[in-house]
């Protein structure tokens, strides 16, 4: 097919800096752009991320940096109008509100606009709280949701709130970013966890984390991630606050094991594993992660994952764990994502939807 234009307004593609997504818009932009389209990513200059850029403007998109004012918005706007596609994400942290009824202003009439929710439980749970939000009136004029996590419960919920179609669009993996490396000392711990301090994760993270991390004071563990820095916690957990992207390999190669925490949403919700899970299954970690629906649609437990249900469960994960044990595990995830979650094979489902081709022979796309 031909290359489609695309301009796409999320929260940053160049700064990981309080910014979840910025590895899953890069997994997915690079995978298009592989494929002959063409992307312009428009981010506004909010949150000091633009003062903690992970990469460079990349060779695969085109980056606009905009004011993360009124008048910038309607400048970036009219930049972006003509564009095949135009796409809003969610949690760009500026006139969220302006942006997506922005961008269904500059759909051209053969062009189509997309919402692309890239934390689609919290974005549900605000609508139900407040049906007076404007998003929820916008969401019918979308020819498209897009999540990236969620499954058949967020399909089911954005139908219902008048959304023409919903696909999940799951994270995944880019072996050219994400992949084993040589292990370094300064990242060895007996479990890492990397998560930014966020109201609906902290919780979970005492629960999983500290308390394991209590129950075994002979292992050492590994803290990454804002905003912990002045969080009460046992002595044998160091926090190193933001890592940075090119660090994240050296992090799941040189731990005995990695720790996923869903956010509390996310694990209601079910079927949203986190980027962190593809990452360190690409680097061949072993990944321990909480118990949430649809775990075994991307990961097989017991020989491709560990589940716990709590913190006492993950320390006898931990405690039982032995080198050994840790390398099957950590490369039976490899294969498995290398083989069914690439970025590649989400573009071919992105590619597919937006240029109207039957999908329903391609994985993950119950809902269409």
């Amino acid at each position: 097919m031909a290359g489609l234009e695309i301009a796409f307004f999320g929260s940053s593609l160049v700064s990981a800096y309080w910014n979840g997504a910025a590895t899953y818009y890069r997994g997915i932009i690079r995978a298009l752009a592989a494929r002959g389209h063409r992307v312009t990513f428009f981010e506004p200059d909010a949150y000091d991320r633009q003062k903690h850029r992970d990469i460079p403007d990349p060779d695969w998109a085109g980056v606009v940096v905009y004011p993360a004012t009124e008048s910038g918005v309607s400048w970036a706007l009219e930049k972006a109008r003509g564009a095949d596609i135009v796409v809003k994400a969610s949690g760009v942290g500026v006139f969220d509100d302006e942006l997506a009824a922005g961008v269904l202003g500059i759909r051209r009439p053969d062009g189509l606009a997309v919402y692309w929710d890239v934390d689609a439980p919290a974005t549900l749970a605000q609508l139900d709280a407040n049906p007076a939000e404007p998003l929820r009136a916008l969401i019918p004029k979308f020819d498209f949701v897009l999540t990236y996590g969620g499954g058949p419960p967020v399909i089911k919920a954005f139908r219902a709130l008048g959304a023409q179609a919903c696909v999940p669009i799951y994270n995944a993996l880019d072996p050219d970013t994400h992949h084993p490396v040589p292990f370094q000392p300064k990242f060895f711990a007996d479990l890492t966890f990397l998560g930014n301090r966020l109201p609906d994760r902290e919780a979970r993270v005492e629960r999983f984390f500290l308390d394991a991390a209590a129950r075994l004071p002979d292992k050492r563990f590994l803290l990454g991630g804002n905003g912990w820095h002045d969080k009460p916690m046992p002595a044998n957990v160091k926090a190193l606050g933001h890592v940075y992207t090119a660090d994240h390999n050296a992090l799941n190669c040189s731990a005995m094991a990695v720790l996923n925490i869903s956010r509390e949403s996310m694990a209601a919700m079910g079927y949203s594993p986190a980027t962190r899970v593809f990452e360190a299954a690409g680097a061949g970690a072993c990944l321990i992660t909480d118990d949430w629906v649809g775990i075994p649609t991307f990961l097989e437990p017991g020989r491709e994952v560990l589940v716990a249900r709590d913190g006492a469960e993950v320390a006898e994960q931990l405690a039982a764990l032995t080198p050994e044990r840790a390398h099957a595990v950590g490369q039976a995830a490899m294969r498995r994502v290398l083989a069914h979650h690439t970025y590649e094979q989400r573009a071919v489902l992105v590619e597919a939807l937006l240029s109207g081709m039957d999908v329903t022979h391609l994985r993950l796309t119950e809902g269409v």
